[in-house]
C-alpha cells in the first residue's frame, strides 16, 4: 500500500482554497461594481473633422432621460438597447457602447458619410456613401457636389457609388461640384473652374470614365486647351469626345 504524500495533498487543497477565495472576491467586486452609479459619460467620433451630430445629443441618448450619469446604475445599463437607440439617429452609421472599469459609459460613434446633396422643389437632403437619403444636419454642412434634375431616373445605390468615387478621389473632389440627372438617367456634371459640361452618361463603367477624364484633363492642361471646350463626352469608354 502506497504511503500518501500529505504535503502534496495539502498544497493542492491550498490551491483550491485560494482559487475559491479569488473567485468569491471577483464575484463580490463584480457585484459591487455593477450596483454602483456611473461616474460619467464619454463620446468619441471615428471621424472628428466634421460633426453632423453633437456629443451632447449622443450623451442624452446614453443617459435615457436621466438628469445625470450618477442617476444610472451600472447594472441598469442595457448596452445593446443604447447602441440601437444611437444607431437609429439619421446621422449615425454605427455605434459601439461599453462601460469601462472606472464607471465611464463610453460611446464610440461612426457618422454617416454624405457624398452629395440633392436640391429640388421638394426640399434638400444628402446622399450618403451607400446611396441612402440623409437629412441635412443642424450642426454643420458638408461640402459635397449638388445634384438636381430627375432623381427617379437614376438608381440611388449607383448614385451613392458614383459620388463615393468623387468623394474618395482628391482630384475629382476638388473639381466636380455638381450634377444634373436627365429624364433618361444620363448625368451631366459641372467642373469647378471651367465652364464646359461633362457628359458622363449613365451610371455604368464609372471608374473607367473617371480615369479617362483625369487622363484627358492632364493632357489638356499641358496643351492649354481646357478653356476652348464647351462639352466633354465620357460616354464612350475607349475615348473622350470634346466639342469646342
Amino acid at each position: 500500500m502506497k504511503k500518501r504524500n500529505w504535503r502534496n495533498i495539502w498544497i493542492n487543497v491550498r490551491l483550491v482554497l485560494i482559487f475559491i477565495g479569488l473567485l468569491a472576491l471577483y464575484s463580490f467586486t463584480l457585484k459591487r461594481n455593477e450596483s454602483r452609479p456611473l461616474r460619467r459619460t464619454e463620446v468619441t467620433f471615428e471621424e472628428p473633422k466634421t460633426r453632423y451630430i453633437t456629443a451632447t445629443a449622443v450623451n442624452k441618448l446614453l443617459i435615457e432621460n436621466k438628469t445625470a450619469p450618477r442617476d444610472v446604475r451600472v447594472d441598469e445599463v442595457d448596452l445593446g438597447r443604447l447602441e440601437k437607440s444611437i444607431d437609429a439617429n439619421d446621422m449615425v452609421e454605427k455605434s459601439e457602447v461599453f462601460v469601462t472599469i472606472d464607471g465611464c459609459l463610453h460611446a464610440r460613434v461612426k457618422q454617416k458619410t454624405p457624398v452629395a446633396r440633392v436640391v429640388g422643389e421638394e426640399g434638400s437632403f444628402y446622399l450618403d456613401n451607400e446611396g441612402n437619403a440623409m437629412p441635412l444636419s443642424p450642426v454643420s454642412a458638408a461640402r459635397v457636389p449638388l445634384i438636381s434634375g430627375d432623381l427617379t431616373a437614376a438608381d440611388s445605390k449607383k448614385l451613392g457609388e458614383l459620388f463615393r468615387m468623387v468623394h474618395d478621389d482628391d482630384f475629382l473632389k476638388k473639381n466636380i461640384i455638381g450634377a444634373r440627372i436627365m429624364p433618361n438617367g444620363s448625368i451631366l456634371m459641372q467642373n469647378r473652374n471651367y465652364e464646359y459640361v461633362i457628359e458622363f452618361g449613365r451610371t455604368i463603367h464609372m471608374r473607367r470614365k473617371f480615369d479617362n477624364y483625369k487622363a484627358f484633363f492632364q493632357k489638356a492642361v499641358r496643351d492649354s486647351l481646357l478653356d476652348d471646350y464647351r462639352n466633354i463626352n465620357l460616354k464612350f469608354i475607349r475615348q473622350v469626345v470634346c466639342t469646342r
